[in-house]
């Protein structure tokens, strides 16, 4: 056996990243985690629309005005 306690290391890390993404629980199901993600993406993309807007509007068309 060459690798020594390499298992055995790589499995305290393990177990400790593990217990660190415990603490990510916001107590949410996943049905509300879904409505609140798809909420913030439509805020997102409704004020990206908006910059696109103000911003005359033309950004699909850059650089391919008729001359």
């Amino acid at each position: 056996m060459t690798r020594g306690n390499q298992r055995d290391r790589d499995r305290e890390r393990a177990q400790a990243r593990k217990q660190q993404g415990k603490g990510k629980d916001d107590g949410l199901t996943p049905e509300q985690r879904r409505e609140r993600d798809a909420k913030a993406l439509q805020e997102k993309a409704a004020k990206k629309a908006g910059q696109a807007a103000a911003a005359g509007g033309d950004a699909k068309n850059k650089g391919t005005a008729k001359k």
